[in-house]
């Protein structure tokens, strides 16, 4: 079996240890996918993700003095087509920008534009999103100093 960077294959997780975990394809020949390597989100621990025995699709990073370097998360991904391709669509609800609770720990900022949308477009979203609030600030902190609490 000849490995070439970028192909995938097939093999079965051998060791699971605090960096990553080590792959054994049919003809012996071990790799690593590094923790970082192991799925699209962050990874704390490697063996919540995988188990010793399990089958794995892995793509070939690297190969150097004999190390293979491996990744599951870039076999996972499907193949990119041509520019008018923009990716997989994502599903779900329509979030609102800014998630905020009262406290602080509980802020979250999230995407407010459809990914179905142009690098350009996105931009001028962004610009038109930022005026507003800028709009809305300058309002806001004018309106305190002309006539906050005067009686």
């Amino acid at each position: 079996m000849q490995l070439e960077i970028g192909s995938i294959h097939s093999g079965k997780v051998t060791g699971i240890v605090a960096f990553g975990a080590f792959v054994e394809f049919a003809e012996g020949k071990t790799g690593l996918v590094h923790i970082s390597e192991v799925a699209s989100e962050f990874v704390e621990d490697v063996s919540k993700f995988l188990k010793i025995g399990q089958e794995v699709k892995v793509k070939v990073v690297s190969v150097e003095n004999n190390k293979i370097g491996l990744s599951i998360k870039k076999a996972m991904e499907e193949p990119k087509g041509d520019k008018k391709n923009k990716g997989p669509k994502r599903e779900g609800k329509k979030r609102t920008p800014y998630v905020f609770s009262g406290k602080p720990e509980e802020f979250e900022f999230k995407r407010s534009f459809d990914s179905e949308m142009s690098f350009e477009d996105r931009l001028l979203k962004f610009k038109q999103d930022s005026d507003e609030r800028m709009s809305d600030l300058k309002r806001n902190t004018e309106g305190k100093r002309n006539g906050g609490n005067r009686r």
